[in-house]
């Protein structure tokens, strides 16, 4: 079966991110960005799934300005066989991306859609959910382990109370978590290869597709500084300075 997976470029998540002074967004100009860590991790599992024989072909998909190609050909240099880049100039809400991405489904038809639970610079954890109530189809989010048997997919899900094993019929979609596995290493043959592998652009327009969205940020902030720390002698001190906050 084919395998696409979603995955989006983000600021990398060791930059240490700054506020632009009027307020209306974030720091981008000169910033290193990188592949969102939980699409990575996608991608690693699709990678391995099709080692496993269970996949046949592994697509790798982006909705992100003009510029993003080389982000693909990252993807592409992990081991994915072909790329598609929606392109758009607009930061791209969960419900368009779960649309855009529906009409790459209903084009391809995988038997398996892998997406990161989340991305690191919205933490909307929507998008893979989006896409399976669109689709009409199975979903299971927060994977750390997949085990694909035939028709069916037995996920280990992370929940609050500890782990959760389901079986979902393909096909399905699956959003994955931390612990499913580690990325591996790209490699510089592999690197040179991507360069000769297929990447298609389209734009969300070509798609039939507006971007729809109803959510609009009015001003970003940075969180308030930490206040200085003091040091109390014993506990009934620190009891008193609590108390004196008023929370105790």
């Amino acid at each position: 079966m084919k395998i696409l997976v979603a995955y989006k470029r983000v600021v990398d998540y060791n930059v240490r991110i700054q506020v632009k002074p009027d307020g209306s967004g974030v720091v981008t100009d000169g910033v290193k960005l990188s592949p969102n860590p939980f699409d990575d991790i996608a991608l690693e599992e699709a990678l391995r799934l099709r080692v496993k024989g269970v996949a046949t072909e592994v697509l790798v998909v982006t909705i992100a300005p003009a510029d993003a190609q080389a982000h693909l050909r990252n993807g592409l240099a992990m081991g994915a066989n072909r790329a598609i880049h929606i392109t758009t100039d607009t930061p791209v809400q969960p419900l368009t991306a779960a649309r855009a991405l529906l009409k790459l489904v209903e084009k391809e038809q995988p038997g398996l859609v892998i997406l990161g639970k989340q991305a690191i610079d919205d933490d909307c954890s929507q998008t893979g959910q989006m896409l399976a109530a669109l689709w009409g189809k199975a979903q299971a989010t927060s994977a750390s382990k997949v085990e694909v048997n035939g028709n069916a997919v037995r996920v280990t899900r992370e929940v609050d109370a500890g782990l959760e094993v389901i079986d979902v019929d393909l096909p399905a979609v699956i959003t994955t978590d931390l612990r499913l596995n580690e990325p591996r290493f790209i490699k510089l043959p592999d690197i040179m290869k991507a360069k000769s592998k297929p990447l298609e652009s389209l734009t969300l327009d070509s798609l039939g597709i507006e971007s729809g969205d109803h959510l609009k940020t009015t001003q970003y902030a940075p969180p308030a500084k930490r206040s200085k720390g003091v040091m109390v002698k014993d506990a009934a001190e620190l009891v008193a300075a609590l108390k004196s906050k008023g929370l105790l």
